[in-house]
């Protein structure tokens, strides 16, 4: 009867082990899903063919060349300062760094591009995704 009995026991050890490994393994080994924010919504009417808008606030220009539309951060990946949107390009007032249309850089201090952001086309309206 007692060999019995820890034969139970370690049964139900090795269950609980079992158990417990695999939520340990299925919580911290698989990737977590994050849901994408919203940082802003244009109407698709507003945005100008081969145009751009600026929001300052947001720190985001939205940009439409051709049938292509994306948005792009507006701070600067040399020191943070809010960059300008010109026709020619992006220009940061503080250290010079110029950047183009698409947000390489073209002339430094600065030596990354800056951060694109995603576009959804959402019915009549684009959703700048962060």
């Amino acid at each position: 009867m007692a060999e019995t009995y820890r034969s139970r026991r370690s049964f139900l050890a090795a269950l609980i082990s079992l158990l417990a490994g695999g939520w340990l393994i299925g919580n911290f080994l698989t990737p977590k899903l994050r849901r994408k924010k919203t940082l802003l919504t244009v109407a698709k009417a507003e945005l100008p063919q081969d145009g751009a808008l600026v929001y300052r606030e947001a720190r985001v220009a939205l940009l439409r060349r051709g049938e292509k539309v994306y948005a792009l951060d507006l701070v600067c990946t040399h020191l943070g300062c809010t960059v300008n949107v010109t026709p020619a390009g992006l220009v940061c007032p503080c250290h010079g760094s110029s950047f183009d249309r698409e947000g390489k850089v073209l002339e430094g201090p600065a030596d990354r591009p800056l951060k694109r952001y995603a576009v959804e086309a959402d019915g009549e309206q684009y959703r700048v995704l962060m």
